[in-house]
């Protein structure tokens, strides 16, 4: 049987190139060899897309691909390929964009479709479709950055031009103590910092203003973070639920990817009915962005009342040695080469 040739896309112009690396070797490493040609292919920081060459090459976070080659015509490339599989996180890779490119070359390609990418991206409007499908949410306040002020947009999108005082008075006024600031469009917890009073609230909107200048404001939930990943096109499972066990304050990209420290539970130490409850929230979660092959969606569980909050879904979840989507389902009974194996058929159902 003629081997398919894959392209796996990664690196790409986010913040998160570095982490779409590190997710690429372990599926590289892990690549059913007799099925597919693999053709492995990064995109630079600059946007300029490279042949690689040592694929298997074990490399750390942040270090240098050396053994790469220029593509001198990507279209032609790509177009040579039989499936595309972007392990691309981030803006540029995950919010629709390279989506979109795919769709113009007609090349199936692993993971959710253009809208849903861009909806699922953009924390701010995953929101907005999460709250229409009755998914319980934390109370939040959405702000753009605009010049040296804020726009301050409230639920019926009223839009107030504001001073980084009066946009905080404004905030306060309607959510407690801690906050997480986030920029809209970010992932792997760029840019998002936690707040605990009014003066750590202005340093934290002027940061992740650095990052996006649509800018998330949520009141912080003490309980369980927990995760649950989804793998489907119309016949949607959820694996199991896990448990983050961050080793500094909140899941941040340091406590992620560089503090060894940080824990996972598998499954999640909470009941039997709230761990299926959770399942069925993911699939509906992934369902009303119109999610395609796979999706992990991010909950809390709140510590005095049990009460679910859905926090976000990750269109394109890490696929590290340490990442949950791979080991929820490994848990679940699909070991990792297998489930590559039905994320890449996946691409070809037709919608």
């Amino acid at each position: 049987m003629e081997k398919e040739k894959l392209g796996v896309i990664f690196g790409g112009m986010s913040t998160e190139n570095e982490v779409s690396v590190i997710s690429a070797q372990s599926i590289l490493q892990n690549l059913d060899k007799s099925k597919y040609e693999i053709f492995p292919i990064y995109i630079g920081k600059d946007g300029t897309w490279y042949k690689v060459q040592n694929y298997v090459a074990q490399r750390k976070l942040g270090e240098e691909i050396l053994e790469k080659e220029k593509i001198q015509n990507v279209i032609d490339y790509l177009k040579d390929l039989d499936i595309l599989f972007p392990v691309l996180h981030g803006l540029y890779g995950e919010d629709g964009s390279i989506q979109g490119l795919f769709e113009l070359l007609k090349k199936p390609y692993v993971g959710c479709k253009i809208l849903a990418s861009s909806v699922g991206m953009d924390k701010v409007y995953t929101k907005i479709i999460f709250e229409k499908a009755g998914l319980k949410q934390a109370k939040y306040e959405y702000i753009r950055k605009y010049k040296e002020q804020y726009i301050y947009v409230n639920k019926n999108f009223k839009e107030e031009i504001l001073s980084l005082k009066e946009t905080v008075k404004k905030i306060t006024n309607n959510l407690t103590f801690p906050m997480f600031v986030k920029p809209s469009n970010s992932g792997s917890s760029v840019g998002i910092n936690k707040a605990k009073n009014e003066e750590e609230l202005e340093q934290c909107i002027k940061y992740a203003a650095q990052f996006d200048h649509k800018i998330l404001i949520e009141q912080g939930i003490i309980g369980k973070e927990v995760e649950c990943a989804v793998l489907g096109n119309e016949e949607v499972v959820a694996s199991t639920v896990g448990e983050i066990k961050p080793a500094e304050e909140f899941y941040s990209y340091d406590a992620k990817y560089k503090n060894k420290e940080s824990k996972v539970i598998i499954p999640a130490n909470i009941s039997k009915e709230i761990l299926e409850e959770i399942r069925k929230q993911a699939i509906r979660a992934f369902k009303a962005i119109d999610g395609k092959g796979l999706s992990r969606v991010d909950f809390f569980v709140e510590e005095k009342t049990n009460q679910i909050y859905i926090n976000e879904i990750n269109t394109l979840p890490g696929f590290t040695n340490i990442s949950m989507y791979p080991k929820l389902f490994e848990a679940s009974g699909i070991p990792y080469t297998q489930l590559l194996n039905k994320i890449i058929e996946l691409s070809k159902e037709n919608p």
